[in-house]
Protein backbone atom coordinates (compact mmCIF):
# COMPACT_ATOMS: atom_id res chain seq x y z
CA UNK A 1 0.00 0.00 0.00
CA UNK A 2 1.34 3.42 -0.88
CA UNK A 3 1.46 5.33 2.38
CA UNK A 4 2.06 8.64 0.63
CA UNK A 5 -0.65 8.02 -1.97
CA UNK A 6 -3.31 7.37 0.68
CA UNK A 7 -2.84 10.75 2.38
CA UNK A 8 -5.41 13.36 1.36
CA UNK A 9 -4.23 16.76 0.13
CA UNK A 10 -5.83 19.69 1.95
CA UNK A 11 -6.71 22.51 -0.46
CA UNK A 12 -6.18 25.94 1.15
CA UNK A 13 -8.65 28.75 0.58
CA UNK A 14 -8.03 30.67 -2.64
CA UNK A 15 -6.87 27.57 -4.53
CA UNK A 16 -9.10 26.09 -7.23
CA UNK A 17 -8.64 22.49 -8.44
CA UNK A 18 -10.23 21.13 -11.63
CA UNK A 19 -10.03 17.60 -13.00
CA UNK A 20 -10.97 17.01 -16.63
CA UNK A 21 -12.36 13.68 -17.93
CA UNK A 22 -8.98 13.04 -19.63
CA UNK A 23 -7.23 13.04 -16.21
CA UNK A 24 -5.74 16.53 -16.61
CA UNK A 25 -5.42 18.19 -13.18
CA UNK A 26 -5.38 22.00 -13.18
CA UNK A 27 -4.52 23.90 -9.99
CA UNK A 28 -5.04 27.68 -9.92
CA UNK A 29 -4.08 30.03 -7.10
CA UNK A 30 -2.92 33.54 -6.34
CA UNK A 31 0.64 32.88 -7.63
CA UNK A 32 -0.25 31.15 -10.91
CA UNK A 33 -1.67 28.10 -12.61
CA UNK A 34 -0.17 24.61 -13.01
CA UNK A 35 -1.34 21.52 -14.88
CA UNK A 36 -0.40 17.84 -14.66
CA UNK A 37 -1.50 15.05 -16.99
CA UNK A 38 -2.12 11.78 -15.12
CA UNK A 39 -1.64 8.35 -16.70
CA UNK A 40 -4.38 5.73 -16.67
CA UNK A 41 -4.55 3.74 -13.46
CA UNK A 42 -4.81 6.71 -11.10
CA UNK A 43 -7.95 8.80 -10.62
CA UNK A 44 -8.46 12.04 -8.71
CA UNK A 45 -11.45 13.00 -6.56
CA UNK A 46 -11.99 16.51 -5.22
CA UNK A 47 -14.51 16.92 -2.39
CA UNK A 48 -14.88 18.96 0.82
CA UNK A 49 -11.65 20.91 0.29
CA UNK A 50 -9.57 17.74 -0.02
CA UNK A 51 -8.01 15.90 -2.94
CA UNK A 52 -7.80 12.11 -2.82
CA UNK A 53 -6.12 9.83 -5.33
CA UNK A 54 -7.35 6.30 -6.05
CA UNK A 55 -5.56 3.63 -8.05
CA UNK A 56 -7.20 1.15 -10.38
CA UNK A 57 -5.39 -2.00 -9.20
CA UNK A 58 -2.62 -3.34 -6.99
CA UNK A 59 -0.11 -3.60 -9.85
CA UNK A 60 3.40 -2.42 -9.04
CA UNK A 61 3.26 0.35 -11.65
CA UNK A 62 -0.07 1.65 -10.32
CA UNK A 63 1.31 1.68 -6.77
CA UNK A 64 4.33 3.69 -7.91
CA UNK A 65 2.22 6.19 -9.86
CA UNK A 66 -0.18 6.57 -6.92
CA UNK A 67 2.48 8.04 -4.63
CA UNK A 68 4.18 9.99 -7.43
CA UNK A 69 1.06 11.82 -8.57
CA UNK A 70 -0.01 12.54 -4.99
CA UNK A 71 3.36 14.23 -4.36
CA UNK A 72 3.25 16.15 -7.65
CA UNK A 73 -0.27 17.46 -6.99
CA UNK A 74 0.63 18.37 -3.38
CA UNK A 75 3.64 20.33 -4.71
CA UNK A 76 1.38 22.10 -7.22
CA UNK A 77 -1.10 23.11 -4.49
CA UNK A 78 1.67 24.41 -2.23
CA UNK A 79 3.34 26.20 -5.15
CA UNK A 80 0.29 28.20 -6.25
CA UNK A 81 -0.59 29.14 -2.67
CA UNK A 82 2.82 29.76 -1.01
CA UNK A 83 5.51 29.39 -3.69
CA UNK A 84 9.04 28.01 -3.53
CA UNK A 85 12.39 29.68 -2.97
CA UNK A 86 15.97 28.52 -3.67
CA UNK A 87 19.09 30.41 -2.62
CA UNK A 88 22.51 29.74 -4.14
CA UNK A 89 25.87 31.10 -3.05
CA UNK A 90 28.92 31.84 -5.22
CA UNK A 91 32.09 30.88 -3.33
CA UNK A 92 35.34 32.06 -4.88
CA UNK A 93 37.50 35.10 -5.36
CA UNK A 94 36.10 37.30 -8.12
CA UNK A 95 32.86 35.33 -8.53
CA UNK A 96 29.97 37.71 -9.17
CA UNK A 97 26.28 37.57 -10.06
CA UNK A 98 24.11 40.34 -11.46
CA UNK A 99 20.68 40.37 -13.02
CA UNK A 100 18.70 42.70 -15.25
CA UNK A 101 15.15 41.44 -15.44
CA UNK A 102 15.22 37.78 -16.45
CA UNK A 103 18.86 37.89 -17.63
CA UNK A 104 21.38 36.49 -15.12
CA UNK A 105 25.03 37.47 -15.72
CA UNK A 106 27.64 35.33 -13.92
CA UNK A 107 31.39 35.85 -13.54
CA UNK A 108 32.76 32.45 -12.49
CA UNK A 109 36.49 32.60 -13.15
CA UNK A 110 36.29 31.70 -16.83
CA UNK A 111 37.74 33.90 -19.58
CA UNK A 112 34.22 35.13 -20.35
CA UNK A 113 31.02 36.00 -18.50
CA UNK A 114 28.09 33.61 -18.68
CA UNK A 115 24.63 35.03 -19.43
CA UNK A 116 21.51 32.95 -18.84
CA UNK A 117 17.96 33.93 -19.72
CA UNK A 118 15.62 32.51 -17.10
CA UNK A 119 12.02 31.44 -17.78
CA UNK A 120 9.37 34.05 -17.04
CA UNK A 121 7.90 31.88 -14.24
CA UNK A 122 11.13 32.20 -12.22
CA UNK A 123 11.80 35.49 -10.44
CA UNK A 124 15.48 36.14 -9.69
CA UNK A 125 17.30 38.53 -7.34
CA UNK A 126 21.02 38.85 -6.72
CA UNK A 127 22.72 40.28 -3.63
CA UNK A 128 26.34 41.24 -3.06
CA UNK A 129 27.36 42.36 0.42
CA UNK A 130 30.83 43.39 1.44
CA UNK A 131 32.62 40.55 3.22
CA UNK A 132 30.04 37.94 2.18
CA UNK A 133 29.66 35.68 -0.83
CA UNK A 134 27.30 36.82 -3.62
CA UNK A 135 23.91 35.10 -3.51
CA UNK A 136 21.27 34.29 -6.11
CA UNK A 137 17.67 34.02 -4.85
CA UNK A 138 15.08 32.45 -7.14
CA UNK A 139 11.35 32.14 -6.45
CA UNK A 140 8.61 30.44 -8.44
CA UNK A 141 5.31 28.63 -8.08
CA UNK A 142 6.60 25.65 -10.13
CA UNK A 143 8.87 23.46 -7.99
CA UNK A 144 10.05 21.29 -10.90
CA UNK A 145 11.07 24.22 -13.06
CA UNK A 146 12.77 26.00 -10.16
CA UNK A 147 14.84 22.93 -9.30
CA UNK A 148 15.81 22.44 -12.94
CA UNK A 149 16.98 26.07 -13.30
CA UNK A 150 18.93 25.87 -10.02
CA UNK A 151 20.63 22.65 -11.14
CA UNK A 152 21.56 24.25 -14.48
CA UNK A 153 23.15 27.24 -12.73
CA UNK A 154 25.01 24.98 -10.31
CA UNK A 155 26.35 22.85 -13.19
CA UNK A 156 28.19 25.88 -14.59
CA UNK A 157 30.72 25.69 -11.71
CA UNK A 158 30.00 22.86 -9.23
CA UNK A 159 31.73 23.15 -5.85
CA UNK A 160 35.11 21.44 -5.76
CA UNK A 161 36.06 19.34 -2.70
CA UNK A 162 39.43 20.94 -1.81
CA UNK A 163 38.70 24.65 -1.34
CA UNK A 164 34.91 24.57 -1.74
CA UNK A 165 34.93 27.05 -4.64
CA UNK A 166 31.93 27.05 -6.96
CA UNK A 167 28.17 27.53 -6.87
CA UNK A 168 26.47 25.84 -3.92
CA UNK A 169 23.09 25.97 -2.26
CA UNK A 170 22.88 28.03 0.94
CA UNK A 171 23.26 25.77 4.03
CA UNK A 172 24.57 22.89 1.87
CA UNK A 173 27.20 20.73 3.57
CA UNK A 174 30.07 19.90 1.21
CA UNK A 175 32.34 16.90 1.65
CA UNK A 176 35.82 18.34 1.89
CA UNK A 177 39.04 16.50 1.13
CA UNK A 178 42.45 17.05 2.63
CA UNK A 179 45.15 18.20 0.22
CA UNK A 180 48.20 16.16 -0.69
CA UNK A 181 50.25 17.77 2.11
CA UNK A 182 48.00 16.08 4.68
CA UNK A 183 49.37 12.64 3.78
CA UNK A 184 52.94 13.43 4.87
Amino acid sequence: MSRIGKLPIVVPSGVEVKVSPTNLVTVKGKLGELTQQLKDGVSVEVADGKIELKRASEEKSHKALHGLYRSLIANMVKGVSEGYKIEQELVGVGYRAANTGQMLDLTLGYSHNISIELPKEVKVATATERGKNPTITMTSHDKQLLGQVAAKIRSLRPPEPYKGKGIKFVNEQLRRKAGKSAGK
